[in-house]
């Protein structure tokens, strides 16, 4: 058997993997609630039977607003099998988006997570005819709650619904529209991309030849599942009979790890940066012979090769894996098999010390509209090559370089289009049915897919020249002391950078210098604070070429977020928001260095 639509999946499941009792698992009152397959399918078809006693007629949209958990497997389903349209939101994003998404998707019904969600979009909701009903996951007093549409569809179960349901499962094309996922909208308002259920199933099976886990696997996931990453990787755990469990959330994800031991995990390069900082300010604490072996071993992870057959270098890796590298797995769980990375470039020094480390980083590239991927680096060799995003994953996908440098992609895992808008559609799908990706980049050894920029996001400097910004940002954010940085200085006579610190790293350092500040105001206005940043861009500009190197900078004290608008819900810089924030600084800095 082999599934072509999304809820095929459940039959698949319950057929392969029906003694297992942890399919998909979420904590409630400090314990882990399991579900096996066969539980997974009755309460999906419980719901898809609720909506259709409902009146929901296929093709209806309905939205979810909600935290990874079981439950919203449940609705996804459950949504999938009335042949309805799941338009999965992120919980982070603004009141006006919120309200743009649900008008545009012509959601029928909303149903969020908890009490604070629904705080926030009923008011939302209120105002929108179409939406009829909203639901939450969680008991919130005065609203309905999504077990009256599960408990509906129990007590409703019969032959006739059997037979209702049937005739819809059995009318659903591999190819009809399954999902509408909205991008996370960097530059604009948020684009609906509608994805089908072979997108996704094919991804599956692809996947499925690729990683290497099992059903005696685990896997924590935490990155949201209205996140086509996760969602696919979700989709793909269960096809391998991978045990899901959810984690409660970022505050709790190092208890998690350590509680559920996890073989997998889907993350984004930005976390990856947190848990490596963190591993290095522990070791910074270190004193005497600890604190050198600690950074010996760290150096010799950053020398890392995969391919290297040099056995002095392997004897000493060996060495420092059991007194040093063995203790940063156990940070992690102590299981990690693979650790899958995408959503925007990891830094290829991060890559090479988890590989050393006996962590594999498997990094990949794809795109919402690709549902999302289209390479992906394998957990063994030849298919791995650090610095690129790997090879594609199936024979039918199609990647070829434009003359300007662009991605140009065909498979069988892109889009139907763009909700509402075919002109758009129309612009980024070619006549010849090629998709424009917006990146710019190479192949390497003939197959090896490597990311350089974003094509809108190059800019030209008054000599000509032009800028990647990703390339010069990845850099720099190598340094401990920076948490985030954007490149600017179009048009001008060489780069500059805004720079938010990594305030822990600078705070200790502070402290050791035995510099007084108030607060993190103060703090960046320091002149020996300058200084430090001064040094640490003269050191990474000399891995740059002449034209790169940054000229000049200012450092701000506001840490980026989603919440105050620098980045969106999966952490992508949104450049125009924080260009037009700091415009008064961009100037001001360039127009010091010019005088000087």
């Amino acid at each position: 058997m082999k599934p072509t639509r999304i809820f095929d999946l459940l039959d698949y499941g319950v057929l392969n993997f029906g003694s297992k009792n942890d399919m998909l698992a979420g904590k409630e009152d400090g314990k882990w609630v399991k579900y096996s397959a066969a539980q997974y399918k009755e309460n999906a078809t419980n719901v898809a039977y609720g909506l259709l006693k409902m009146g929901f007629k296929p093709g209806t949209k309905i939205a979810t607003i909600s935290n990874n958990r079981p439950e919203w497997n449940f609705i996804d389903m459950g949504i999938s099998l009335a042949g309805l349209v799941h338009t999965p939101i992120y919980p982070t994003i603004t009141t006006e988006e919120f309200d743009y998404i649900i008008r545009h998707c012509d959601a029928s019904m909303v149903i969020v997570s908890d009490k604070f969600l629904y705080k926030k979009i009923k008011p939302i909701t209120d105002k929108i005819k179409k939406v009829k009903n909203l639901y939450t996951i969680n008991k919130v007093d005065g609203a309905k709650n999504w077990k009256e549409i599960f408990d509906l569809g129990q007590k409703s179960a019969d032959k006739k619904l059997e037979s209702t349901l049937k005739k819809i499962k059995d009318s659903i094309s591999k190819n009809d529209l399954s999902t509408i996922i909205y991008t996370s909208g960097t530059t604009s308002n948020p684009k609906g991309v509608m994805l089908s259920h072979y997108n996704f199933m094919y991804q599956c099976f692809n996947l499925n030849k690729i990683i290497d886990l099992g059903p005696e696997h685990r896997a924590l996931s935490f990155l949201p599942l209205c996140h086509v990453l996760e969602r696919i990787v979700n989709y793909t755990y269960f096809y391998l009979g991978v045990s899901i469990y959810y984690a409660e959330g970022f505050q709790k994800l190092a208890d998690n790890m350590r509680d559920i031991q996890p073989h997998a995990f889907a993350t984004v390069p930005r976390i990856i940066e947190r848990v490596y900082d963190k591993i290095m300010a522990k070791g910074e604490q270190l004193e005497g012979y600890k604190r050198k072996i600690f950074f010996w071993a760290n150096k010799l992870a950053n020398e890392y090769d995969i391919y290297t057959k040099n056995i002095v270098y392997k004897s000493k890796l060996a060495l420092v894996d059991s007194i040093v590298f063995n203790q940063w797995r156990k940070a992690l769980g102590g299981q990690v098999k693979i650790v899958i990375s995408g959503g925007a470039a990891l830094q290829p020094r991060l890559s090479r010390i988890f590989w050393a480390a006996g962590m594999p980083i498997c990094e990949g590239y794809g795109l919402t509209e690709t549902a999302p991927v289209i390479a992906f680096n394998r957990q063994y060799k030849p298919d791995i090559k650090i610095g690129t995003v790997g090879v594609k994953i199936g024979e039918e996908q199609k990647i070829r370089i434009a003359d300007d440098g662009e991605i140009l992609f065909k498979g069988p895992n892109l889009m139907l289009g763009y909700y509402k808008n075919e002109k758009l559609t129309k612009e980024v799908i070619d006549k010849e049915g090629w998709f424009h990706t917006g990146d710019v980049g190479i192949i390497e050894a003939g197959r090896f897919l490597k990311i350089t920029d974003r094509k809108k996001e190059i800019f030209k400097l008054s000599n000509g020249k032009y800028i990647s910004p990703q390339v010069i940002e990845n850099i720099f954010k190598e340094s401990p002391f920076i948490e985030q940085m954007m490149v600017v200085g179009e048009n001008e006579k060489f780069p500059g950078a805004i720079i938010t610190p990594n305030f822990e790293m600078l705070h200790k350092w502070a402290a050791d210098n035995k510099v007084i500040f108030r607060d993190n105001e103060d703090l960046i206005k320091k002149l020996e604070v300058n200084n430090k940043y001064k040094q640490e861009i003269l050191t990474l500009n000399k891995k740059l070429g002449k034209v790169e190197r940054i000229g000049t900078f200012r450092i701000v004290s506001q840490e980026w977020t989603p919440a105050t608008g620098e980045l969106s819900p999966t952490l992508k810089k949104k450049r125009k928001y924080i260009s037009k924030k700091y415009e008064t600084q961009i100037t001001e800095m360039f127009e010091k260095k010019t005088k000087k």
